[in-house]
């Protein structure tokens, strides 16, 4: 049957998520975490991180398109971004669709993660070398502690897990950096997992958000390849209401997932969600 790729996707190891290995690209270990790209048949390229699958270039449009499409379309007037984490690049080719962005500064703790992608996963680093992009490689959390700069109007945290090297990106000390650094329209943006099989890391994220940001919710996505398929964002702002988009982007007719009724619908969240967050 060939090798395959197996992750434990419940604390019980009760389930798992496996894709068959048919050729492997590459296997390296960092000094953070350890990165393995392989192909698949069905799904393409594959990245894994430490045993968690990462994304697949099938359907790794949904996850990058939904973490950055919604905030620019309910805040058309966003000029500096921040990019927490993100190594693979695809948030990174979201953001570099929009001309009125004027700086995107890229903060990644693993360069290999940066160099990988870029060797084999191009169609992810198309906005990797635009002249607007700034990449730093070096820790997100003390990035934003020691900040001093102009405001950011967006932060998006693209982050794995909230273990190893993603444990601070979820803490409230790092939450109220976010808040201090953004601009009075100000809009942070954070993938939130799963509310299956992480319902724990969901409401903390929640109960965080909330006592420091006066707009806070959750929106969904539908993305096969990451466990369960159901996966939440967090949508934290000083001001604007996330479910009332000013206006879709003016290229939204190439983009794979996004549009305005998936915006709406995005925020209407199940009813064993609600009952989650109390």
């Amino acid at each position: 049957m060939g090798e395959w790729f197996r992750e434990e996707v419940t604390y019980q190891n009760q389930a798992s998520l496996g894709f068959k290995i048919d050729k492997l690209l590459c296997r390296e270990k960092s000094p953070y975490q350890e990165i393995m790209i392989f192909e698949n048949s069905f799904f393409g390229r594959v990245m894994v991180i430490d045993e968690v699958t990462m994304l697949t270039t099938r359907d790794e449009f949904v996850y990058h398109e939904m973490i950055v499409h919604p905030a620019m379309a309910v805040h058309p007037g966003i000029q500096r971004v921040l990019v927490i984490g993100a190594g693979d690049g695809g948030t990174i080719r979201e953001l570099t669709r929009y001309d009125n962005i004027r700086t995107i500064d890229w903060v990644e703790i693993d360069g290999t993660v940066v160099e990988l992608s870029e060797r084999f996963l191009p169609s992810l680093t198309t906005g990797n070398h635009d002249p607007r992009v700034r990449l730093m490689v070096r820790d997100g959390v003390a990035y934003i502690k020691e900040y001093s700069g102009e405001p950011y109007d967006l932060i998006i945290i693209d982050s794995t897990d909230p273990v190893g090297p993603g444990e601070g990106l979820f803490g409230t000390p790092f939450y109220q950096s976010c808040f201090d650094i953004l601009s009075n329209e100000g809009i942070i943006i954070n993938q939130a997992e799963n509310p299956h099989y992480s319902p724990e890391w969901v409401t903390g994220i929640a109960g965080k958000l909330k006592k420091i940001f006066p707009v806070f919710s959750f929106y969904q996505a539908f993305i096969p390849t990451y466990p369960s398929g159901h996966w939440l964002f967090g949508f934290a702002s000083k001001k604007r209401d996330p479910r009332v988009p000013e206006e879709c982007p003016a290229f939204a007719d190439i983009l794979k997932y996004y549009n305005r009724e998936v915006h709406t619908a995005a925020f209407a969240l199940p009813n064993f969600v609600r009952d989650l967050l109390g």
